[in-house]
């Protein structure tokens, strides 16, 4: 039976990049993670290895340093195609990594093993490992430390991304989510990729708080931030801006497919109603879309261009999604209509 989160690199990568490791410094937890592999299996060297596209990323590695290894042949990266380990008594043997410098070289590296590091869904972003200089076969025991060490290593993570979260709505914080935009502009540009951003402003919250009170305020954005979810893919990142402003990230995502993503999503939260202690609240939503171009010279140019286009659409009648189109400035009074859907149906 197919894995399908095994062959689906790009959520695989951007379950990586939502941990932030790749480009961050060293972590002193898995260094002592490290360490106790060390210990434990009597191996000159061990690691915490996380993949990216094209590399293979140590955070850290104790017992020597490595050169660079294409991911092809690296050790590590096939550990992370499968969902067992992978235990290599004699790797000169194993004509998959004979040609791995680090094999060949003066580290001369015999044997291996390795875990798959998995997220809670289930991507592996990279592999815990033990390596010695001599051909040995690691059994089971030492199989079973490494298992339960790659685990401890995922929840150090995830308790990590816990502090980037919005303890209401669960989406990530504005810093947690201008990180991730960050990451995502240079990774577009880096790979000549598509991208869009999306701000997203709920119609006329305040009056929600004044007629329903806070505790209905505060259904809403939950509800609210539901509705986001079940209209996003994996690889989409929302986040909370600040109050009742949200933004929401589409990787590989070209202007029409995210205008058109924005309007579904404006149509299923026209459709919500949130009930809060015995009342039934309708709500609406202004959307603010900005495909990546290459006259936008940065993450910040890229979020001032979808403010632009939010603020259109709250200023041409709210509920719909707006594309901007005018780079760098606020549309003129008595301007032409912005590239625009949806239509006006205020809350009362």
């Amino acid at each position: 039976m197919r894995d399908d989160r095994l062959a689906d690199e790009e959520a695989r990568i951007a379950a990586l990049g939502r941990y932030e490791i790749v480009e961050g410094g060293q972590d002193d937890a898995f260094d002592r993670i490290a360490s106790v592999v060390q210990m434990a299996l009597a191996a000159p060297i061990a690691a915490v290895a996380f993949i990216d596209r094209n590399r293979q990323v140590f955070k850290p590695i104790r017992g020597f340093a490595p050169g660079d290894t294409p991911t092809e042949i690296a050790l590590c990266a096939h550990t992370i195609q499968g969902r067992v380990p992978l235990n290599v008594a004699d790797v000169l043997a194993d004509r998959r990594f004979a040609d791995d410098p680090n094999v060949l070289g003066a580290s001369n590296i015999r044997s291996y093993l390795g875990v798959p590091l998995t997220t809670p869904d289930n991507y592996n972003v990279g592999a815990l490992c033990a390596i010695d200089t001599r051909p040995r076969r690691f059994d089971t025991t030492h199989t079973l430390i490494l298992e339960n060490l790659a685990r401890v290593v995922i929840e150090h993570l995830e308790l990590r991304q816990m502090t980037r979260s919005d303890g209401l709505t669960g989406a990530l914080t504005r810093r947690g989510f201008l990180g991730e935009v960050e990451r995502d502009f240079e990774r577009s540009r880096r790979y000549d990729r598509p991208s869009a951003l999306v701000l997203i402003d709920i119609d006329y919250f305040k009056r929600v708080n004044d007629i329903y009170g806070y505790h209905a305020g505060d259904d809403m954005l939950m509800n609210f931030a539901r509705c986001c979810r079940e209209g996003m893919r994996r690889t989409d990142v929302l986040g909370r801006m600040g109050g009742e402003e949200f933004g929401l990230l589409l990787p590989e995502t070209d202007a029409t497919e995210a205008l058109l993503c924005a309007e579904r999503l404006r149509e299923m939260i026209e459709a919500m109603r949130v009930k809060s202690e015995g009342q039934e609240i309708a709500v609406t939503a202004s959307l603010g879309v900005a495909a990546l171009s290459p006259e936008i010279t940065s993450a910040a140019h890229w979020l001032s261009e979808a403010d632009i286009a939010l603020y259109e659409a709250k200023q041409f009648g709210r509920n719909r999604a707006v594309a901007a189109r005018r780079l760098g400035r606020a549309p003129a009074a008595g301007a032409d209509l912005p590239i625009e859907t949806g239509t006006d149906r205020r809350l009362h």
